[in-house]
């Protein structure tokens, strides 16, 4: 941690000098001695607080030296009353000194932590990349928390023999057991999205892995927990349309290509969360939609449609992004959506934000061997 200093406003970073200032300027000029002695301690414990060492050591050393020359001109020099004023005045300095070293070395832990949790964040949801077939890509994750990278939203896009797949999902609950829970849904989301034809096996599929997962955890965890899901299947051939099964997930939205039209694509038979498999109820049927050159299917989970004003109103993507476009690449759709949301909120948000952007760009050479998402 080279400096704290860097961490703060310029306002902030004066404070200590301002308060250093104010009580040799109050200890000076007031009738009695020792009333701007407070201030002055402050001035020592808050630099350590807010600045780098040097500017702690510097903003000590003036301390010592005000309070020096204030025992001089007041004749106190080499009394107990100046001695104990000076020896009152270096602790002050000592214990600045001492705050910055611990800050400084909490920084340094909380560095290295962050740097963990964005190597895991890499792992577990790596970036796709900016072209998959014939689809333009574009994807976003914001943690609720900057000091919290990792949480439970995830997206995952796969080019498979039926299609390009597409799957984006908010497990319940937070920290290292949603984390968990993301790493085997995308895992999962590999494996069957390439191998089973239809998208509802492929929901079978991660039903089963996320259940055989929690098998043996706690008990709430077995009966809570579950994770809404979005499964999306781009039909092969230019303008083929994309088919869509909602496990208990907010819809889409559908771009047109001209940008002026937002639609939801709300599912008629919304399906449960996977997970909740065991109350017996049949998964809905896979949906149609058309989508054709030019179109963007933006897929958010709900910490972008649960984003609150402050008279407590929901942000809805479909008035928000209405009448912004022509969009011609899929990143200014979410670079709109996530200024839109910033705006409406206007404060920090309480939940992740995970957006997935697609855009129908024509078709393009079928992928190799070596294709990235085979």
């Amino acid at each position: 941690m080279a400096s704290t200093s860097t961490q703060w406003p310029r306002y902030v970073r004066a404070a200590p000098w301002a308060l250093l200032v104010a009580g040799l300027v109050w200890d000076a000029l007031s009738p009695a001695d020792y009333w701007g002695d407070p201030m002055v301690a402050a001035a020592s414990v808050l630099a350590g607080a807010l600045l780098s060492l040097r500017d702690t050591v510097a903003v000590g050393a003036a301390v010592l030296i005000g309070i020096l020359v204030l025992t001089v001109l007041d004749g106190s020099v080499g009394t107990t009353a100046g001695y104990l004023e000076l020896a009152n005045t270096a602790f002050a300095a000592l214990i600045g000194i001492w705050v910055n070293r611990v800050v400084a070395r909490h920084g340094r832990r909380l560095q290295a932590v962050r740097s963990v949790a964005e190597a895991a964040q890499q792992a577990v949801l790596p970036a796709p990349p900016a072209r998959v077939g014939r689809l333009e890509v574009a994807a976003r994750y914001r943690a609720a928390h900057t000091e919290a990278l990792i949480g439970g939203d995830a997206y995952a896009l796969q080019r498979t023999p039926f299609g390009v797949r597409a799957l984006i999902a908010d497990v319940r609950g937070k920290g290292l057991p949603a984390v968990a829970a993301v790493s085997v849904l995308l895992g999962a989301f590999r494996e069957h999205a390439d191998g089973l034809p239809d998208l509802g096996a492929v929901a079978d599929g991660l039903e089963h892995s996320l259940t055989r997962e929690v098998a043996g955890s706690a008990e709430e965890l077995r009966m809570e927990g579950f994770v809404t899901a979005l499964l999306v299947e781009f039909a092969p051939g230019s303008g083929g349309g994309l088919r869509l099964l909602n496990c208990g997930h907010p819809g889409p939205y559908l771009l047109s290509a001209d940008g002026r039209r937002v639609r939801r694509l709300d599912a008629r038979e919304p399906g449960l969360p996977l997970g909740m498999g065991g109350l017996g109820l049949a998964r809905p049927a896979v949906e149609e939609w058309p989508f054709t050159t030019g179109d963007t299917l933006l897929l958010v989970t709900d910490g972008v449609t649960e984003a609150r004003d402050g008279a407590g109103r929901f942000y809805d993507p479909a008035v928000g992004l209405a009448g912004r476009g022509p969009f011609d690449r899929p990143d200014r759709v979410i670079d709109t959506l996530l200024r839109d949301v910033d705006r409406w909120t206007r404060g920090p948000r309480d939940d992740d934000m995970a957006v997935l952007a697609l855009t129908e760009s024509g078709p393009t050479a079928p992928a190799g061997p070596n294709s990235p998402l085979r």
